[in-house]
């Protein structure tokens, strides 16, 4: 498997330009709300949500990205769960303040990636994904990344 330095280091050729970089410090956090918004909008079966009412398809998601990134690293990972709390909580207030989520999620995802396109183009390179789906999931570790090394701690 590799690991979490190669990842970075592979992602980070398609992403050096300052105007990329800084819509991916907008478009990447949006990009995941969304695709959040838009699980959770999915229907669970009523047994389980009866059971759990936080149960749904965008927290069995998180915590399985969460098992992929500790996997690479255990920092990265617990660093990364506060952000998701964050997020899915946020999902919780704007289903309420702008219903229905998914149509909301809809058009975050839309204008988001409008943003991430804009920016390769200005960039001159294609998105990582393109050759690894698998960088749709390293694109929030990247910014995580980028504020442990500000901060000074080790990932």
């Amino acid at each position: 498997m590799r690991t979490v330095d190669d990842w970075l280091k592979d992602y980070a050729v398609s992403h050096r330009h300052p105007v990329n970089k800084a819509l991916h410090w907008v478009c990447v956090p949006m990009i995941v709300l969304s695709v959040l918004g838009l699980l959770w909008s999915v229907p669970m079966p009523a047994t389980l949500v009866a059971r759990a009412p936080l149960l749904n398809w965008a927290t069995l998601v998180a915590g399985a990205g969460l098992v992929y990134y500790a996997l690479l690293s255990p920092r990265l990972a617990l660093a990364m769960v506060p952000v998701l709390a964050l997020m899915l909580a946020s999902l919780v207030w704007l289903a309420q303040a702008a219903p229905p989520l998914w149509r909301t999620c809809a058009a975050i995802f839309v204008v988001a990636w409008i943003g991430q396109f804009v920016g390769h183009a200005i960039e001159g390179r294609r998105p990582s994904f393109y050759k690894d789906m698998l960088f749709l999931l390293i694109g929030p570790l990247w910014l995580l990344c980028a504020a442990f090394r500000r901060a000074g701690l080790r990932y």
